[in-house]
């Protein structure tokens, strides 16, 4: 019988190996590379001794423990499928789209806009200057409903004096994070999931941690402000924009906040 190998082989080929590539970044930044790597040797293990050496009773229990081990997997690694699904969701084409839907309901609304941009961004400048530290998050498409759970319910209209009075250092509500849905604040104290990833730099605290995490696994915008520099920085899809002006934290608001 003739080896038959065609292009449609090769995009096979091509589609594991990126699958294979991706999994073990996510492995690598959650701490997991070592359970990768085991998952891995027992795949291979399984193969030799229900394919290539055919042994049956082996085999089959192998077959038993690869059919428990998927849902052992599943429970094990489910921020990691969230995070590759919400990823996949997360698409710049789709968020394209949602801002072309959008358009015509905000065009006439900047300075709808306005009101709620610059009382957050005039509450970090003041906020920087005095090295307070503090954590806005601001929710777009993905709902923020089990993070608001985690603090205490506030339901304001935003304002510079009430965000100043929420991070003052002796607020009971000063360390943990604001959020901001629907042009209102919703909530405070709140907690958020703190991202692991090794790329963060090691200058950057906790806060930076919690909006990176909060970045990664929603759309939402991350605002924060460094109790120990004043510096102001943002997060969003996973990425960092560093000592921000307040020009440049207002284009921001302005462009994502839509």
């Amino acid at each position: 019988m003739p080896f038959d190998f065609g292009i449609k082989d090769i995009i096979d080929i091509l589609l594991v190996a990126f699958m294979l590539y991706y999994v073990y970044r996510l492995m690598k930044e959650s701490r997991s590379l070592n359970v990768f790597s085991g998952i891995m040797v027992f795949v291979l293990i399984w193969l030799l001794v229900s394919q290539v050496f055919e042994m049956k009773l082996m085999g089959s229990i192998l077959d038993k423990l690869v059919s428990v081990g998927v849902i052992a997997l599943i429970v094990l690694f489910q921020d990691e499928i969230r995070k590759f699904l919400y990823s996949l969701g997360a698409h710049e084409r789709y968020r394209s789209l949602s801002r072309f839907f959008k358009f015509r309901h905000h065009k006439d609304g900047n300075a709808e806009d306005k009101e709620t941009i610059m009382p957050i961004v005039m509450a970090c400048m003041n906020m920087a200057r005095q090295k307070v530290g503090a954590l806005i998050v601001m929710e777009r498409g993905v709902a923020l409903n089990d993070i608001v759970d985690t603090g205490e319910r506030i339901d304001a209209r935003i304002n510079q004096r009430l965000i100043e009075n929420i991070f003052f250092k002796n607020s009971p509500l000063h360390d943990g994070a604001l959020i901001v849905s629907k042009k209102r604040i919703k909530a405070a104290g709140c907690i958020l999931p703190v991202s692991h990833d090794h790329n963060i730099p090691k200058e950057l605290g906790l806060r930076h941690r919690a909006a990176m995490g909060i970045s990664q696994e929603s759309d939402a915008v991350a605002i924060v402000v460094s109790e120990e520099t004043g510096r102001i920085s943002a997060a969003i899809h996973g990425h960092f924009r560093l000592r921000l002006s307040a020009e440049e934290l207002e284009s921001l608001l302005a462009k994502e906040i839509r």
